[in-house]
């Protein structure tokens, strides 16, 4: 069984019930996620042998985190304990024109006061294949880029694969902070994940003829984002969802894969969302499952986007999906109807 290993931030998450809005609410649902969080689970949930690493405090709160982590399958010995606080994010769910709002609380948590001293990398990548971070991470502050930096040298030097998926937060940092940093970790990586933002915020890299705001993505604008990334920091591959916003509610999703030589595209889903938060992860959680089994490029990538487009369907974080029910949507069983 492969082993993957996944490094980020794992946060509660507090949302008022339903579709009520932050005003509105006189009490908020409780759960966990996080990027690499999200990914850990996805992968654990496919049978691969996934380990979450972070640094959380000393308390119960944390307790509940490694707890859900655990329920899932995921390795959490690799955790280290210390620091004061877990960080907390609030999120609304956005219904129709309404767009979904994320408050982060988050300042001060135990991982972005995180030093390299803490984290073991030698002991932590002891028989692993894999390596997932995202962008969010070095974003939590100089100190934790230093930890990625030192885990993305580790992980080549003992030639297991890299993952990032860009995931640029402008309530984190800047543009020009954000391409500074991820352009030092980006030699390390084999595989980049992007979304149809991610390249233009970080790296100025756009695709022509795309108007986000409108709901227009130009599949083939993104051909040229894909090549010039590859070329820059030689990728091996590049994916990049595509998403075009309906509303809050509808989407069509669909993504691309790049593989240094010809561009795969998936096919597109028209989806009804339920929860929009962790469908990045879950595409990307997708696509590292599929890369580790040797799937050829084009079933690949039709499995990281039905996986993804699963994940639209289930509240909270976690893509709680099976390899079974990925591939019965890949292959074309998108009905919904009772399975008996």
């Amino acid at each position: 069984m492969a082993k993957v290993i996944t490094f980020g931030e794992i946060m509660l998450r507090l949302a008022p019930e339903g579709y009520k809005r932050f005003l509105q609410a006189d009490r908020f649902e409780a759960v966990f996620g996080g990027g690499e969080a999200n990914v850990a689970v996805s992968l654990a949930n496919y049978g691969v042998d996934a380990s979450f690493v972070t640094k959380l405090p000393d308390n119960d709160i944390a307790q509940m985190a490694i707890g859900t982590l655990r329920k899932y399958g995921v390795h959490t010995e690799n955790i280290v304990r210390g620091g004061d606080r877990v960080g907390i994010y609030f999120c609304e769910k956005g219904a129709s024109q309404r767009p979904s709002k994320v408050v982060y609380d988050r300042a001060g948590s135990s991982i972005s006061k995180a030093t390299t001293a803490d984290f073991n990398w030698d002991q932590i990548f002891e028989g692993a294949d894999w390596f997932h971070f995202t962008g969010i991470t070095p974003a939590l502050g100089d100190n934790v880029a230093d930890i990625c930096f030192e885990a993305v040298k580790a992980a080549k030097e003992r030639n297991i694969r890299v993952s990032c998926d860009l995931n640029y937060r402008k309530k984190l940092w800047s543009r020009e902070k954000a391409g500074e940093v991820m352009a030092k970790l980006m030699p390390y990586v084999d595989v980049c994940i992007a979304n149809e933002e991610d390249a233009s915020d970080v790296f100025g890299i756009k695709a022509e003829n795309t108007d986000l705001l409108a709901g227009k993505v130009n599949h083939d604008g993104y051909k040229e984002v894909a090549k010039k990334l590859a070329d820059r920091f030689q990728f091996k591959a590049v994916a990049i969802t595509l998403r075009s916003s309906i509303s809050a509610n509808d989407n069509d999703w669909a993504a691309m894969l790049y593989d240094g030589n010809d561009y795969h595209f998936s096919k597109t889903y028209h989806m009804h969302i339920v929860d929009r938060v962790g469908g990045g992860d879950s595409f990307g959680g997708g696509l590292i499952y599929s890369m580790l089994q040797g799937y050829d490029a084009q079933r690949a990538i039709e499995f990281a986007v039905a996986a993804s487009c699963l994940k639209h369907s289930i509240e909270g974080d976690y893509n709680l999906v099976s390899v079974k029910e990925v591939e019965n949507l890949a292959g074309g069983d998108g009905s919904g109807r009772v399975q008996r």
